[in-house]
């Protein structure tokens, strides 16, 4: 695999990782992302007049798309009010990929070679090593908290899907990718502000540098993502783009100032290794 791409994606991964620290830095994580998203939306929305309009056939793939995340959204607030987000999310995370390449092959015909799967059951593992770790920290209740993160999983897989296909329609990643953010954007503002608009305003005072440089993030990351699968299996970007994980660690050891134990070395060493892999094949 060009080692051009697999560099854009891990970059892209390194922009999922800061924006998520944005999120998680303080105050309400909930407002937080609803802040960065907003920004998000706000920043593709001035971008898109500028930029050529995708191609029609794409449009159902960027309707399509915009319902799989609404509910994408549902339930990761679901999963994060049932238990930790530090067991939820991994889940999300690790198992889409291996849910990706399983279809991909019979949806659009991108069959991998046994040394990607390698790779990809090595970057997934290593994430789910983290929720496992979590799991067995976590308290009552963490049966529920898997149960949601795994379905999630499995939209997070068709939205990946979805978004894989529909940029290669559309002829202008860009365009695409600015799309999805104010499509994504405009639901989950327009609740937030109908069910807490007395919140939403006074936290964002304050925070709009932040919501600034997570929203170029998540614009960026994703962007990046997308593009980099109109160039390889969409299988394998989306197990690349996982490796944001291998970033939080990192940030949140330095930034965070959170304790890394001997499993989330493991789990770091295991995704490594699956990107090496996928690298060298």
């Amino acid at each position: 695999m060009s080692g051009t791409v697999v560099l854009i994606v891990l970059f892209g991964a390194f922009l999922h990782a800061s924006w998520n620290a944005v999120v998680k830095s303080s105050g309400d994580k909930f407002l937080n992302a609803v802040i960065v998203v907003g920004a998000a939306g706000l920043i593709a929305a001035v971008a898109l007049p500028f930029l050529p309009a995708p191609d029609r056939s794409s449009w159902s793939y960027l309707a399509t798309s915009m319902v799989l995340q609404v509910i994408y959204l549902c339930l990761v607030a679901a999963a994060y009010k049932s238990g930790d987000m530090s067991q939820a999310y991994p889940i999300m995370r690790g198992t889409p990929p291996l849910l990706v390449a399983l279809v991909s092959g019979p949806l659009i015909g991108e069959v991998l070679p046994f040394a990607r799967w390698v790779g990809i059951g090595f970057i997934s593992g290593g994430v789910l090593a983290l929720a496992f770790e979590a799991r067995r920290r976590a308290a009552i209740g963490s049966g529920r908290t898997t149960m949601l993160a795994l379905v999630n999983a499995m939209f997070i897989a068709a939205y990946t899907l979805v978004d894989g296909i529909g940029v290669r329609k559309s002829g202008a990643p860009a365009a695409y990718t600015m799309w999805v953010f104010v499509l994504n954007a405009l639901p989950l503002v327009i609740w937030t502000l109908a069910m807490h608009r007395d919140r939403i305003l006074p936290h964002l005072r304050g925070r709009l540098h932040l919501a600034f440089i997570g929203g170029v993030g998540t614009l960026g990351s994703y962007g990046l993502a997308l593009w980099a699968m109109t160039m390889a299996p969409i299988a394998v970007v989306s197990a690349l783009r996982e490796t944001s994980i291998l970033f939080a660690i990192v940030i949140s050891a330095i930034f965070l100032k959170e304790r890394i134990g001997f499993q989330r070395i493991v789990a770091a060493v295991l995704i490594v290794i699956g990107v090496v892999i996928i690298r060298l094949s």
